[in-house]
């Protein structure tokens, strides 16, 4: 008996890769047994965690832990057949005839047979038809950024995100394959574990352009994964919101049958001025020698000046003036305001669960200070996620993420008025910082603002949901939701006598208090089963939801002095306050069949009832079709060993939007707000139309065609995704403009379209692997077209007119003068179209270049050498362009404050060759606004992160009581590489469709470190 034993032990090691370090030489199966084992690296032999365990015929599963090993109790006998499932190694199926085992797992580059999330759903990657990214947040989550969606650049093929600032906690630019809408929002949806998150700033306080962004409610540290669904077939299920592409984020959950697992992460750091990306200002006797050559220069034609030399701003002190420019000081406010912000991050997890339960409790703090002072940006947060198998048939579950998120929020964006980075930029740098009695000199003086900044903004979020699913019968289930997404938003500012707007007004204190509450109930039935070599699933859902948001407004003017702060203080209290409401009903369905494992088909149709569309077109439909062929799978390409997949994939389909538009955008409607005079004089209240309706407003819809293809070659060790697609919206939601003999100015319309077309590159690739070393490699590119097909009217954006939408021209264009060259012999600026008299018409100003890429992506490398791991990845975007305001702003007038070094490349002599005119007032040097010479190039390639990390040994974790220790290094944005002078990422506005308007006030993204330790108990 012992000797078969032996030999069937030998049987199964070499044909399933089991080990089996304890036989029983029982010759009854085990029953009420506990499998316990540990899954290993197959040619490492170190273990791997994460790794999904399922037994046949048992609803629920494990993972393994950092050390590799899992335990289920089973309550079955043995023998029992089960699976495991991981990213980057084959799946395999498993009978274990013992009640310990040890599992050897063969690495794979493939991804393709992975599961991935996509809409009310998950499916194994190899049989998606639509075009799905997914990323593990584990790569990504160590980047210091207020918001997930920040750590995402250059991850995602298809996906472009750009950081406005490097402010932390304010909203960042993502498009998922481009913009398709003006007035609407092109932000994708976010989903968090099934719900609809809002991703719209409550912020209504102004901060100089810039808003606040909500997903910073969100710890990344709980994010399990995201997948980023993009084509049509793959978002036509969430109809209405799917245009702009689904961001699906599931959170950590815990898992059945396994212990209990503790991991504490602690991350400590702090972030500095990237000296590159900082404006770089002349010194004290450069501003000084550039002030007097323009005030020299400017007295040609400004006789009321009187100019002479004598005259000069800086002239010696025994003629009445301030000194020669030789003698000027340099005063450094921006090196006052730098700061090394402290970086703190902790985070602690606990899961695990039973034989019917399984849970996730997270906790987090995190501290981000600016690498500018006073501004700071804190978030507390508390998850807790708990699924319950009540029997064989239902289960339950909850999550919920509780969070309070603190801004100190100094205004940084355009407009110099109290703007802390703009103050320190914007003052001459020999202009003296104190007066000679001690005081400071001039108001909203750098000093001044950092010692009286009161601006500050609390959230308080509440993101959860609660769910039942029963099995019906075999392969049909029902399942019930109900979610909610509620935030309270508390912002106030303070202005005391110290600063501009203070003087203007006696002291001025704001408060605004915003409350957004989301309710969603969902209903879905799921049939799936297999028949054959045929495979058949399928969904039939809806969906209920209602919006309500408020809004109070408090303002107070005229303060006794700086003592008193509450606006109930305030000699003059200006209220308002706003409420609004929408609610949405859905209907959705999807069918998807595979044969083979070689062909399939998905086809999905989902409705959806908007209240806030006239009732003429309330209701939008929309469609998509998807096909998949599996070609490595025919007879012909059976024996090509060096293909391991060739997949090709193509869909179609429509999906809408209604973002962005008023909740009673399509109702005429009538203001209360009103009041006359009677015959007495004495002012009554009043009604008067507000809006004009328009009861055939109906959904933005954009068609969307994929053509994809998947490849896995030379044993999975390179995988290769391809796809090329084509979006056209129509129908676009804009006002547009009505004579004013109508009593109104523009109502909500249907006019306009847009087309984006473009492809997407992913490569991953495994370099080498031994049993000590291994390197991996993931390149992606994408590439996107914009174009506005039809706009009766062009429409301009943002100050002096520097953007427009124009038919024929891409959105963010730029509208402006070119300069050519600067006359060697006259230093004056030369225009394209500038007529023979010298003057410039307006027919001159011409739509060239515009704020996006021509291609943007990332690439990154993982080197793993025993105990240590190197991680280096890169960002880029090229072909892209950008105002820079601060260049407009400080090289037209020297006289007028700071004055950046590129100024001394100005035109002096005849015969000097430079881009930069001679310094005047005279003729159109410099007064000319939209002027092509502040157009940049923003393409840049920027060392995104650089991590480095090792594991403590095995015998020193065992020996402190652990399951595994590692401690690491992150560097972030370490280099960027730009032709850009500043940050080329950086925008002066959270307006959209006001992009590559950059730099001015706007402080640029940071340099950060941060040393980390991870521990699991």
């Amino acid at each position: 008996m012992k000797n078969s034993v032996w030999k069937y032990a030998v049987t199964i090691f070499l044909s399933h890769g089991l080990l089996l370090p304890a036989f029983s030489q029982q010759s009854e199966p085990l029953i009420n047994a506990t499998l316990k084992g540990v899954v290993l690296d197959s040619i490492t032999n170190r273990p791997i965690e994460g790794v999904t365990i399922k037994l046949e015929g048992v609803t629920h599963q494990v993972k393994t832990d950092a050390s590799g090993r899992f335990q289920f109790v089973t309550g079955q006998r043995l023998p029992l057949t089960f699976s495991t499932s991981f990213l980057g190694y084959k799946g395999r199926k498993i009978t274990a005839r013992e009640a310990q085992i040890q599992i050897l797992l063969q690495p794979s580059v493939s991804d393709l047979d992975e599961v991935v999330v996509v809409g009310y759903g998950v499916q194994k990657r190899r049989n998606l038809t639509g075009a799905v990214a997914k990323i593990d947040a584990a790569e990504v989550n160590k980047i210091p950024v207020a918001s997930f969606d920040a750590q995402l650049q250059g991850k995602l093929s298809g996906v472009q995100v750009s950081t406005n600032s490097g402010v932390p906690g304010e909203s960042i630019f993502l498009r998922v394959r481009g913009t398709t809408s003006i007035n609407s929002s092109s932000d994708p949806l976010y989903i968090i574990d099934g719900v609809f998150l809002n991703n719209t700033s409550l912020q209504n306080i102004g901060l100089g352009g810039r808003t606040s962004s909500p997903l910073t409610d969100i710890n990344p540290a709980d994010i399990e994964s995201i997948e980023v669904l993009k084509d049509a077939s793959a978002t036509a299920i969430y109809g209405s919101r799917g245009a702009n592409g689904v961001i699906i984020i599931t959170t950590k959950k815990g898992s059945y049958g396994s212990r209990t697992k503790i991991d504490l992460n602690l991350q400590g750091g702090w972030a500095e001025a990237n000296k590159s990306l900082l404006p770089k200002l002349a010194t004290g006797p450069e501003t000084a020698t550039l002030a007097n050559e323009w005030w020299i220069n400017s007295g040609l034609d400004n006789p009321a000046l009187k100019q002479t030399f004598a005259n000069r701003p800086y002239r010696p002190v025994s003629e009445g003036g301030k000194g020669n420019p030789e003698d000027q000081p340099t005063y450094d406010r921006l090196g006052f305001l730098l700061r090394h912000g402290k970086l703190q991050d902790y985070n602690i997890g606990i899961q695990g669960g039973g034989d019917k339960s399984r849970f996730y409790i997270g906790a987090g703090y995190t501290g981000q200070e600016a690498f500018i002072k006073v501004i700071d940006f804190s978030r507390t947060n508390l998850k807790f996620n708990f699924d319950h198998q009540i029997s064989n048939r239902v289960k339950i579950g909850l999550t919920n993420n509780f969070s309070r998120t603190y801004r100190n929020q100094a205004r940084t964006g355009d407009g110099p008025q109290v703007s802390l980075f703009n103050s320190a930029v914007s003052s001459a740098t020999n202009v003296p910082i104190f007066n000679t009695d001690g005081s400071l000199n001039g108001t909203d003086n750098t000093y001044t603002l950092v010692d009286n900044y009161d601006v500050n903004t609390t959230s308080l979020r509440y993101v959860g949901s609660a769910f039942a699913e029963i099995d019906l019968v075999k392969g049909l289930k029902f399942k019930s939701s109900f979610s909610a997404d509620y935030n309270l938003y508390d912002e106030s500012q303070y202005w005391n006598s110290k600063t501009s707007i203070g003087i203007a007004n006696n002291n001025q204190a704001t408060s605004g208090i915003s409350r957004n509450a989301t309710w969603i109930n969902e209903q879905t039935l799921t049939y799936q089963n297999t028949f054959g070599k045929h495979s058949l699933n399928a969904i039939l859902g809806n969906t209920l939801q209602s919006n309500v948001l408020d809004y109070k407004y408090l303002e107070g003017n005229g303060f006794a002095n700086d003592s008193f702060k509450q606006i109930s203080s305030a000699a003059n209290i200006i209220a308002s306050d706003n409420w609004t409401k929408y609610t949405i009903a859905s209907f959705f369905g999807r069918v998807g069949y595979s044969y083979a494992d070689r062909y399939f088909a998905e086809a999905t149709l989902r409705a959806d009832g908007s209240s806030k569309f006239g009732a003429n077109n309330r209701w939008g439909y929309f469609p998509a079709f998807s096909a998949g062929w599996r070609i490595s799978q025919e007879a012909f390409l059976a024996d090509q060993t060096w293909l391991n997949d060739l997949k090709i994939r193509a869909s179609y389909g429509l999906t809408g939007n209604q973002a962005g538009i008023s909740n009673f955008a399509a109702r005429g409607l009538w203001s209360g707000n009103e009041k006359y005079a009677d015959s007495y004089g004495k002012v009554l209240p009043s009604t008067g139309p507000f809006q004009l309706g328009n009861e055939n407003l109906r959904w933005e819809k954009t068609a969307q065609a994929d053509l994809g293809l998947d490849v896995a070659l030379f044993k999975n060790r390179l995988s290769i995704t391809v796809d090329l697609y084509h979006k056209y919206t129509s129908d676009l939601l804009l006002e547009r403009p009505i004579v004013g003999s109508s009593g109104f100015s523009k109502y909500w319309a249907n006019v306009g379209e847009i087309s984006n077309k473009g492809y997407e590159v992913l490569i991953n690739s495994l370099n080498v692997k031994t049993k000590d070393f291994a390197w991996n490699t993931s390149f992606n590119i994408s590439g996107n077209k914009n174009k506005i097909e039809k706009l009766p009217t062009q429409i301009t954006q943002y100050t002096r007119d520097w953007v427009i939408l124009k038919e024929g021209y891409s959105l963010n264009s730029f509208w402006l003068y070119e300069q050519l060259s600067v006359d060697p012999q006259t230093g004056k600026a030369v225009f394209d179209g500038q007529l023979s008299d010298g003057s410039l018409p307006t027919s001159a100003r011409k739509v060239f270049r515009n704020a996006y890429p021509k291609f943007y992506g990332g690439i990154g490398n993982t080197f793993t050498y025993k105990n240590f791991d190197l991680g280096v990845d890169f960002s880029f975007q090229y072909g892209n362009y950008a105002v820079n305001l601060n260049r407009y702003f400080r090289e037209r007038n020297p006289s007028s404050g700071g004055v950046f070094q590129n100024v001394l490349n100005r035109w002096q002599q005849p015969g000097d060759i430079t881009d930069v005119p001679r310094l005047t007032s005279e003729g159109l040097n410099y007064t000319i606004d939209a002027n092509s010479r502040y157009l940049e190039d923003a393409s840049f390639l920027k060392l995104r992160q650089l991590s480095f990390g090792y594991k403590l040994p095995k015998e020193l974790v065992e020996r402190a009581k652990l399951t595994a220790a590692r401690i690491y290094f992150v560097g972030s944005n370490l280099f960027v590489w730009s032709k850009y002078t500043g940050d080329p990422e950086s925008n002066v506005t959270s307006n959209p469709n006001a992009q590559g308007i950059g730099s001015f006030g706007t402080p640029p993204q940071p340099r950060t470190f941060q040393l980390g330790l991870n521990v699991t108990l």
